[in-house]
């Protein structure tokens, strides 16, 4: 999940991208702020991943917040002013989003915030693990039992508020754990999110049709907000054109 804070002035526009965020599988909403002096209290108390900045605001605006802060999360600003596009990408922002903001729009850009945070989730995860084997393992605990669960072994999982339950190719086992939590410790490339209930083990897909993908006798539902990314990373790049081969 990427903790994100909204920044403006205006309770209209703090309303609209509150409701997108609420849309949005992978972001959960800390705070609402009316200006930047606001969210610099918000980030003392809180790990903020994500601000979605106005610029035109009282007291400080912005432009100004960006240059004030030593350490700053990503941010994409929502703004009605194009001509702070230039400045705001000499700051590196994650994005530039002009208002009225479209969802497909602000989906595409909290996308690429999702893989960014990604990427630095994976580069610290590898400087801290550089020393240790990695596990193909993990163990649960299904009652009184701790039972062990290969990472190749698994099929799917499916969330269930606090519980999960994780098919195997030996059967399930549901555990008090949520998906979230389970999510962070599954490799990104092998296991793909599919759905805000469901995880699925990529190599174990056998079609995908509509809006569900198939694994042995199982249906997977995928969500809206998933489809797209599941097309690109599962069949995009491996599909076998009859003209040029393998993509």
């Amino acid at each position: 999940m990427i903790n994100c804070v909204i920044v403006d002035d205006e309770p209209l526009a703090r309303e609209g991208l509150a409701d997108y965020v609420k849309e949005v599988d992978f972001l959960q909403l800390a705070a609402t702020c009316e200006n930047p002096l606001e969210v610099i209290n918000v980030m003392d108390q809180h790990q903020i991943d994500l601000i979605f900045l106005d610029i035109q605001m009282p007291k400080m605006n912005g432009i100004d917040f960006l240059r004030s802060v030593q350490y700053s999360p990503m941010v994409i600003i929502t703004t009605a002013y194009p001509s702070y596009a230039l400045e705001g990408f000499q700051l590196n922002v994650m994005d530039y989003l002009l208002k009225p903001i479209t969802f497909d729009r602000f989906f595409k850009s909290a996308n690429k915030a999702r893989d960014y945070h990604r990427l630095l989730a994976k580069s610290v995860a590898a400087d801290s693990q550089k020393s240790e084997p990695k596990a193909d393992y993990f163990f649960i605990k299904c009652g009184s039992k701790y039972e062990k669960i290969f990472f190749e072994d698994i099929l799917f999982v499916e969330g269930m508020q606090n519980y999960v339950t994780i098919y195997t190719r030996k059967g399930k086992y549901i555990t008090l754990l949520n998906l979230k939590n389970l999510e962070q410790n599954l490799d990104s490339r092998s296991f793909i999110r599919v759905h805000k209930s469901y995880m699925v083990s990529v190599s174990k897909i056998e079609g995908i049709e509509g809006n569900e993908i198939f694994i042995q006798s199982h249906l997977i539902p995928i969500s809206r907000n998933y489809r797209e990314q599941v097309i690109e990373q599962v069949v995009s790049r491996k599909l076998l054109d009859k003209n040029r081969g393998l993509l």
